[in-house]
């Protein structure tokens, strides 16, 4: 299933998946690629299927598409290609389009058996420039060196864009198979642990992978020891040119194979072979593989090395963010959990000796503490389930007005207890829209909860809520305005990173992260601005595509 994966953007990480149906990218609820990026137009671009091929179209976005660097209004997009909207970077990943590898078992590194004897006809070492003439060359260096370099620079280009080890294989095949007439192809990587080469994945030509290769072992170990690529042939020059000479019983394979040299290392080895079918008089038979696709292979087989490299190293590198951060957050949840369970346990304490001694006000001074606590986790929980999920948000008719008024109520009591005056500014009769209202609610409380904790213990500390929305912008726009301890620049830069908390102990960071994860998710965003010592004002905002207002 064709995907776009977000490399650079505010939704760094996330995988896109779409089918045959129109696609659209955008901040807009409704899109298949739905960005939390500010500067993507909430509608920006389109991908269609039209006669097999995946087609990018800009909708008339404000900053433009990009496909590859180049602004496009249309072009045809390829296993790879790099799409740039906004601040936001995406790599298209097609499968179908890697989908002409076929299973690694029909590839055989084997003995010098009949079928696989190969004398070598030519080497070249990675010190050979590409597109450079033997000196008995004659006319059109120039042009090859320019055409050969022209290669390169789309080689290079086409695989860099792809993160995926398997997809990187198969994007190789697909180039090499468009600059070199080979018949079969395939790539085998060296393992970490040892020393043999693998198959990881071949194509033929004609689609028909049924026949299987077989790769010379001696051959193998020459391009492997020697970081040379050869040309070989399974019939000898001398025989082949004999007098009279054709190929009856056998056909002759020629093949060129040239090892993936990195920066540390080779890590596995490009073949590629063509067929001269019994019959073919010899006399008439030139040599389909020169020395110039013999310098080619050897220059694509560097920097085929090179991406294998760097997605290698990648992958590592996800994979070692993902255990640090796994570790953070058993830390800093487990710290936080065990905060809660001392709550809890100090309230049991005060309603066991209540009930020892019969004072009721004991009791309810325990049970207040344990409920509170109870809330604490409960809350906590939903948090870590609102930011561990990927999901569409519902697209349902809701009533922000009621929405919002029951948030009020959720956390009235609270602010009473903190002593801050909470009210809503002047809301509208009614304001029907479409979304998720218990997620939308969700970001609400958060940003609420926060704006009370700021404003607790602040003379005549006050949150004030508004409501309204913005025509031009087709927005609703929720703003939550506190008079409490305000942020400074520094604070402000980091809120809305996970477990990020200017709270100390009393904060588990997760609750702007998973109002910011909701807003994103309705293709909207949360805007911030603050003051120390004077109060902060959040304006939350989301597409409203209503469908009735008053």
């Amino acid at each position: 299933m064709p995907s776009f994966f977000v490399v650079y953007g505010t939704d760094q990480g996330r995988r896109f998946e779409f089918g045959d149906a129109a696609a659209g990218i955008g901040r807009g609820g409704s899109n298949k690629v739905k960005l939390g990026d500010t500067e993507v137009s909430r509608y920006h671009a389109e991908v269609r299927c039209e006669q097999g091929h995946r087609i990018l179209l800009d909708l008339g976005s404000s900053n433009g598409t990009y496909l590859n660097g180049d602004l496009v209004e249309r072009g045809q997009l390829a296993n790879g290609d790099r799409v740039e909207v906004g601040r936001t970077r995406l790599i298209f990943i097609d499968e179908e389009q890697a989908g002409g590898t076929v299973s690694a078992d029909n590839v055989a590194i084997v003995g010098d058996e009949t079928e696989a004897k190969a004398q070598i006809l030519q080497t070249a070492g990675p010190t050979m420039v590409v597109g450079q003439e033997d000196e008995t060359a004659q006319g059109s260096g120039l042009q090859q060196s320019r055409s050969n370099l022209d290669v390169m620079y789309r080689t290079a280009l086409a695989i860099s864009h792809t993160l995926d080890i398997d997809s990187l294989l198969a994007r190789i095949l697909d180039l090499i198979f468009g600059w070199v007439d080979a018949d079969r192809g395939c790539v085998m990587l060296r393992q970490p642990d040892q020393e043999q080469l693998v198959p990881r994945a071949r194509l033929d030509r004609t689609g028909d992978g049924d026949e299987a290769i077989h790769i010379s072992q001696t051959i193998l170990h020459y391009v492997m020891e020697n970081v040379e690529g050869v040309v070989t042939s399974n019939a000898s020059q001398d025989e082949r040119w004999e007098a009279g000479a054709s190929i009856v019983n056998q056909g002759v394979r020629e093949a060129i194979c040239v090892p993936m040299q990195g920066r540390y290392g080779v890590v596995g080895a490009i073949y590629i072979d063509t067929f001269t079918p019994p019959g073919d008089d010899l006399h008439t038979h030139t040599n389909r593989f020169t020395g110039d696709h013999l310098k080619l292979m050897v220059a694509i087989g560097h920097q085929a090395a090179l991406a294998v490299e760097d997605t290698t190293y990648y992958g590592a590198m996800l994979q070692s963010e993902r255990l640090a951060a796994m570790g953070q957050t058993i830390s800093t949840l487990s710290h936080h959990i065990k905060n809660i369970l001392q709550g809890i346990k100090g309230g049991g304490y005060l309603i066991d000796e209540g009930l020892e001694r019969s004072d009721q006000d004991a009791i309810r001074t325990g049970w207040g503490i344990v409920e509170k606590n109870q809330a604490r986790i409960s809350h906590l929980v939903m948090d870590m389930l609102s930011f561990s999920k990927d999901r569409e948000a519902a697209a349902e008719e809701m009533d922000v007005v009621a929405m919002v008024n029951e948030a009020l109520e959720i956390l009235g009591s609270r602010a009473q207890e903190e002593g801050v005056r909470l009210s809503l500014s002047e809301p509208p009769g009614e304001l029907i829209c479409k979304g998720d209202s218990v997620a939308l609610q969700h970001a609400l409380l958060n940003v609420i909860s926060n704006a009370i904790d700021a404003t607790s213990g602040r003379d005549q500390g006050q949150v004030v809520v508004s409501l309204s929305v913005d025509d031009q912008l087709e927005e609703v726009q929720l703003g939550v305005q506190d008079n409490g301890i305000g942020m400074s620049d520094a604070v402000l830069a980091e809120i809305f990173s996970l477990f990020y908390s200017s709270k100390g102990n009393q904060g588990t960071g997760l609750g702007l992260a998973v109002s910011e994860k909701i807003l994103h998710e309705h293709g909207g965003a949360i805007h911030v601005e603050s003051t120390p010592e004077e109060g902060s004002r959040f304006l939350i905002c989301w597409p409203y595509e209503a469908v009735g207002s008053g």
